[in-house]
C-alpha cells in the first residue's frame, strides 16, 4: 500500500548534541514548531511521494547508503511520527488545517503568534522587555518615552524582522528615532512573506492583537491599496497568521503609541518570473499599481501616514546553502556588499538598491530585497533626508550570519 506523501517542508541542516541534524517545518506556518530528524531519517521522509511503499523505501535506502538496510518497523514508526506532527499530506492533516483555516478566517484579529515565545505576553513584562533592547549594548542608550518629539517626521522607516534577542538593539535605533517624530495616524508596513506566495503582495484586513492591545487596521486604506492589485491581494492572506516580519513591528508600535496608530500589513512575496534577475521591479506590471497608489496615499495624508520596511539583509553560512564554511572574509565580504547596497536605500534609489542586491544573482540571500524596494520606492520624491542609524549582524543558531539594519527616510 503506498504510504502517504510528505508535505512542502523547509529543511535546514543543523548541529544537535554535536551532531548535523535536518532541521524541517512548515513554511506555511499550519504546524507550529519544528522537527529535527537524522539525515537517513530525513532522506527516508523525502521518499514519501504518496505513491512509494515501504519496499520502494527500503530499496531506495539500500541504493544510497550502498548497501545499508532499514527495518520496515523503522519507517511506520518515521511515517507515524511526521503524520502526527502534521508534515504528511493525510485525512488528519486536512481536518486540523481546516479547523486552523476556519478559525483564522472567522476572527477579524490576528493573534499574537509569537507572544510568549519570542517576547513576554504579559504586558508590563513585555514593556521592560522592550525597554532593555533600547539600553543594552549597541543600542542608542535612552528609551523612547524620554524623546524630544523634535525630528522631521519619518516617512520610511527600514527595521530588521530578526527576533528581539538577537537584533534587538538595532530595531531600538529605528523606533527611537519614528518616536522622535510627530506620531503617524497609519503605518503601512512591509513585510516579508517567508512562505513566498505567488505574488508580489498579500494584504490583510485584520487587526493585530499585541499584548498592549490590539492595533486596528486602517481598512479604507488597505481596500484602497489592495483594489490598485491587478490580482486578489486577499487570495493568499493565510500566510499573514503566522509570519514575524509584521507581528514585531506591530509590537514595537504598540509599545511606542499604545492602540492609537493604526495599521496597513502588507507582506512581499515574489515579483520575478523564472531567473529574470536583470529585470527590475519597476516594470513589473503587477507590482507597480499598489506602489503608485501607496505614493498617492502618504502624499495626500503627509505626516499622517509613514511606511515601514520589516526587513532583513544577508544570510549567509552552510545552513543557508554556501558550500564553504563562515570565516572571517565571508563576513567582511557580506558586510561590505551590504554597505554597497544600503548606500543606496540611503539615496532613496530604489531600483539602484533592487540592482545592486540582484548583481550576483542575490547570491547573500538578502530576504528583504523586495520589502525594501517597496518601501523606498513608495516614498519616491517625498524625501529630503536620510540616515543609516544601525548596521549589524548576528549569529543564526543553525550555524550562520544573518545582517541587518536600521534606516530612516525623512
Amino acid at each position: 500500500m503506498p504510504l502517504p506523501s510528505l508535505r512542502p517542508v523547509e529543511a535546514v541542516p543543523v548541529e544537535h548534541e554535536g551532531d548535523i541534524m535536518i532541521m524541517i517545518r512548515d513554511p506555511f506556518g499550519l504546524v507550529d514548531g519544528q522537527l529535527i530528524l537524522t539525515p537517513a531519517a530525513y532522506y527516508l521522509a523525502t521518499l514519501l511521494d504518496g505513491e512509494s511503499d515501504i519496499a520502494d523505501l527500503q530499496a531506495a535506502f539500500h541504493r544510497e547508503t550502498e548497501g545499508g538496510s532499514v527495518d520496515a518497523n523503522d519507517i511506520r514508526m518515521l511515517v507515524d511520527y511526521l503524520d502526527e506532527s502534521g508534515f504528511l499530506a493525510t485525512p488528519r492533516f486536512t481536518e486540523k488545517a481546516r479547523r486552523i483555516c476556519t478559525e483564522f478566517f472567522e476572527s477579524p484579529v490576528r493573534p499574537a503568534h509569537l507572544a510568549g515565545l519570542s517576547y513576554p505576553d504579559d504586558p508590563d513584562e513585555l514593556r521592560s522587555f522592550l525597554d532593555e533592547l533600547f539600553l543594552r549594548e549597541g543600542a542608542p542608550g535612552r528609551l523612547p518615552r524620554e524623546a524630544e518629539r523634535d525630528a522631521q517626521p519619518v516617512r520610511c522607516l527600514i527595521a530588521p524582522h530578526i527576533d528581539y534577542a538577537r537584533g534587538g538593539h538595532s530595531y531600538a535605533h529605528a523606533y527611537l528615532r519614528l518616536a522622535q517624530a510627530p506620531p503617524p495616524e497609519t503605518l503601512i508596513i512591509f513585510g516579508v512573506a517567508h512562505a513566498a506566495p505567488p505574488v508580489p503582495y498579500t494584504l490583510s484586513r485584520k487587526a493585530f492583537a499585541t499584548p498592549f492591545g490590539v492595533l486596528d487596521n486602517d481598512a479604507a486604506t488597505t481596500d484602497r491599496l489592495a483594489a490598485a492589485c491587478p490580482y486578489n491581494a486577499f487570495e493568499h492572506e493565510l500566510v499573514h497568521r503566522t509570519e514575524h516580519s509584521i507581528e514585531l513591528q506591530a509590537v514595537l508600535a504598540a509599545y511606542l503609541f499604545g492602540d492609537k496608530t493604526t495599521i496597513v500589513p502588507i507582506l512581499c512575496g515574489g515579483f520575478l518570473d523564472g531567473d529574470d534577475t536583470a529585470k527590475s521591479p519597476d516594470r513589473v506590471e503587477a507590482a507597480r499599481p499598489l506602489l503608485e497608489a501607496c505614493t498617492e496615499i502618504l502624499r495626500e495624508r503627509g505626516d499622517a501616514a509613514a511606511i515601514i520596511a520589516a526587513a532583513d539583509l544577508a544570510h549567509i553560512g552552510p545552513c543557508f546553502g554556501d558550500a564553504d564554511a563562515l570565516d572571517e572574509t565571508a563576513i567582511a565580504s557580506m558586510q561590505q556588499r551590504d554597505r554597497e547596497d544600503l548606500a543606496f536605500v540611503t539615496a532613496g534609489d530604489a531600483s539602484g538598491w533592487y540592482r545592486s542586491v540582484m548583481r550576483d544573482g542575490n547570491a547573500r540571500r538578502v530576504c528583504g530585497i523586495n520589502a525594501i524596494y517597496s518601501a523606498v520606492s513608495a516614498v519616491d520624491g517625498l524625501v529630503t533626508q536620510t540616515d543609516l542609524l544601525h548596521y549589524g549582524h548576528a549569529a543564526d543558531p543553525s550555524g550562520g550570519i544573518v545582517s541587518f539594519a536600521a534606516a530612516v527616510l525623512s
